[in-house]
């Protein structure tokens, strides 16, 4: 700053100047008197205004700038530019800061911040939830005391990030995180975190699905299989004993056709995309239909009665219901011995439309109820192989009422037989 440097310079040179023309007319004596006075004077100047300076150097922000003459003018106003570009900039930066920690509160995913020795410095709401940290209670805490589990352990120490670690919280065995470190800064780590107890679930009834369905189709194919190749290798064919091979070849056939058949309902059901077409659906009419598909399907071994409480009518799609229906009244069927009674219901409660399926059959446990929807799940699988079912019935039904805004009832009592009901909401019921 030339200005600057020029304004501290001239006032000694002033006072010596003045010193050598007083110099020759009163002598020595007196010119280096007034050169000291001048020095004197602007020392206490200078005095004056680094005290000024030092009070408002300690003055809270916006405290008004001192006021200066020369070079102090001018050192208060450079100050003073500097402070305010540096006060800017720390608001921008503060800003900034504020942006990326509400950002980051938002994410769905848990975020951790960890320095060079393992210490959370911060984190967002859902770490504090997966983790139970607290980003006040834990500050600078080391996170390996706070998640004291050993493969999470393993993994920090390891430093070997590029793969995410799949584990189990302690604290909620029934949550699943995915957790990844990402190194960034000067030797800290960013902590990501991700529930996929979901994925986890869902990966599971999918294996569980290939399973289920390799194992069904397996059966009837090695029956298959097998008859054929006793054909293969006998000489003579005894028709008598090959009509009773050929029926049960045509019943596994069936059997795997039905499974096929099934399979692709529910995955047609399952096809979010596709827009269910709506009817108005004569719900007496379906269920005589289906009453008489049930009689000849008991063919005599059950007493059936069919009740139609009520003509209202269902907003709806046809043959899903008749799908739906049809599997609530073949299982009463096929699960309810010989000699036993199966009521047919339809009937209005409490605004709502029922179709309700009562057995008098065996009844199952109550702790097997709530798993009856899952795909292939059987409370006894010999017995549901010897009457033909699938494994696939009532979660067809499950997901037909879901796609009519509807729910299926269960109730059951072992040795007293069960009641079914599908129930429709007020708003699909047509007058």
């Amino acid at each position: 700053m030339p200005g600057l440097t020029w304004s501290l310079v001239w006032p000694p040179l002033l006072a010596a100047m003045a010193a050598l023309l007083v110099w020759p007319l009163f002598g020595p004596v007196l010119a280096l008197a007034l050169f000291a006075a001048c020095l004197l004077v602007l020392l206490a100047h200078h005095a004056v205004n680094l005290r000024a300076l030092a009070r408002w150097l300690v003055s809270p922000p916006g405290t008004e700038v001192p006021e200066g003459s020369g070079a102090w003018g001018e050192v208060f106003n450079a100050i003073y530019e500097s402070s305010r570009m540096r006060s800017s900039g720390q608001l921008q930066l503060n800003a900034a800061l504020e942006r990326f920690q509400r950002a980051a509160e938002a994410m769905p995913d848990g975020i951790v911040m960890l320095n060079e020795a393992g210490q959370i410095e911060w984190c967002n709401p859902v770490a504090e939830t997966q983790f139970d940290i607290s980003n006040r209670r834990d500050h600078l805490q080391r996170i390996t005391y706070l998640v004291r589990q050993a493969q999470f352990t393993d993994y920090l120490a390891a430093q070997n990030y590029a793969e995410p670690l799949v584990m189990k919280s302690l604290r909620n065995p029934d949550l699943t995180l995915s957790i990844q470190l990402v190194p960034f800064g000067d030797r800290q780590k960013l902590l990501l975190s991700r529930d996929i107890t979901q994925l986890e679930r869902l990966e599971t009834m999918r294996r569980d699905f290939v399973a289920n369905v390799s194992h069904e189709l397996r059966t009837p194919l090695t029956v298959v299989g097998g008859f054929l190749e006793t054909f293969e290798d006998a000489e003579h064919i005894d028709m008598t004993q090959s009509r009773r091979h050929f029926q049960l070849m045509h019943d596994q056939t069936r059997r795997m056709q039905g499974l096929v058949d099934d399979l692709l309902t529910l995955s047609r059901l399952e096809n979010n995309q596709e827009k269910m077409s709506e009817e108005t659906v004569d719900v007496r009419a379906l269920l005589q239909v289906l009453y008489k598909e049930a009689l000849s399907l008991s063919d005599g071994r059950h007493h059936l009665r069919l009740e139609l409480a009520t003509d209202r009518k269902l907003l709806g799609n046809a043959r899903d219901l008749h799908s739906a229906f049809g599997n609530l009244v073949s299982n009463a069927v096929r699960y309810t011995p010989e000699g036993g009674d199966i009521e047919l219901i339809w009937a209005l409660h409490d605004g709502e439309a029922r179709f309700c399926v009562q057995d008098s059959g065996i009844g199952i446990e109550p702790q097997y109820i709530s798993r009856l929807t899952e795909r292939f799940y059987r409370v006894d699988r010999g017995r549901s192989r010897e009457t033909g079912g699938t494994g696939l019935g009532l979660s067809i039904v499950k997901h037909i009422l879901t796609r009519h805004q509807g729910r299926l009832e269960i109730s059951s009592e072992p040795g007293k037989g069960s009641l079914f009901c599908a129930c429709f909401p007020a708003r699909r019921v047509v007058a």
